[in-house]
């Protein structure tokens, strides 16, 4: 009952967020042209990964550089670059890795902020609210308020996060990430922090910056961008993973379907 409701209010927010863009940003309009205000109206709405896979190329557009691997102090390095062979090898040999996916299982961040599909901006009094259409996760962000304190802050998936506007940039400050929660197969601590700037590149182009910092684990700041498209008009799905036809081999560790299962 309760994701209906909260599903229901977003379709609504979306509504005044697409018109507010369209009021901000109308046909044509450049970004040079917009005020600080219309920019910061322009977020809400819906949003897709650029590149995507059926998405053409937009004129003017370069997609962002590939994600660098994790500057992982040693052994870890290593440790991850085992784990990185392995799962070659399991994928070329018809056996993907098991992983959260598999189990039915929401990215968490910073992963859900470039999910499979399109995610929702929508902004109300004191928070800011990131929907992402895969797995129905959630992300609330705290607006002007003060960060949780490291080690002491309960983790979950979509972590504890807190926002404040630079200008037009969107400056995002995560932390309390649950341990199980791997981006790319990298480890994390408890002090993990995640960074985000993010800012329009074009009235209807959004840009990402995320800077994740962990002192256990990293030797350097790890550092990557991610592009997304507007989706004018697209309502994001309900997405229930409880259809589960997938099980960890106990043989090979490896992604096996279980046919006929439940």
């Amino acid at each position: 009952m309760k994701l209906g409701l909260l599903l229901t209010a977003a379709a609504v927010l979306s509504i005044s967020g697409a018109a507010a863009y369209a009021k901000a940003a109308p046909a044509g309009k450049s970004l040079a042209t917009m005020s600080v205000a219309q920019k910061r109206a322009a977020f809400g709405g819906a949003w897709n990964r650029y590149p995507d896979l059926d998405q053409p190329r937009i004129p003017g557009v370069d997609p962002a550089p590939p994600i660098p691997p994790p500057p992982l102090k040693a052994p870890y390095k290593a440790e991850w670059e085992a784990t990185q062979k392995k799962i070659a090898e399991m994928t070329k040999a018809g056996q993907p890795v098991f992983n959260n996916y598999a189990r039915c299982i929401g990215d968490g961040m910073p992963a859900m902020m470039q999910g499979m599909f399109p995610m929702e901006i929508l902004e109300t009094p004191g928070q800011i609210t990131i929907i992402q259409e895969a797995y129905n996760q959630v992300r609330r962000v705290r607006m002007n308020e003060k960060q949780g304190e490291m080690g002491d802050t309960e983790p979950t998936f979509g972590g504890h996060a807190v926002g404040r506007w630079e200008g037009d940039t969107l400056v995002l400050d995560t932390i309390a990430v649950k341990d199980s929660v791997h981006f790319r197969e990298a480890p994390h601590s408890d002090q993990m922090r995640i960074s985000e700037r993010l800012h329009l590149i074009r009235p209807d182009v959004l840009q990402n910056d995320v800077t994740v910092t962990d002192p256990v684990y990293l030797e350097l700041p790890w550092k990557w961008s991610w592009i997304y498209t507007r989706k004018p008009g697209y309502t994001l799905y309900e997405y229930v993973c409880e259809d589960n036809r997938q099980y960890q081999d106990p043989t090979t560790g490896g992604t096996r379907l279980k046919i006929g299962g439940n």
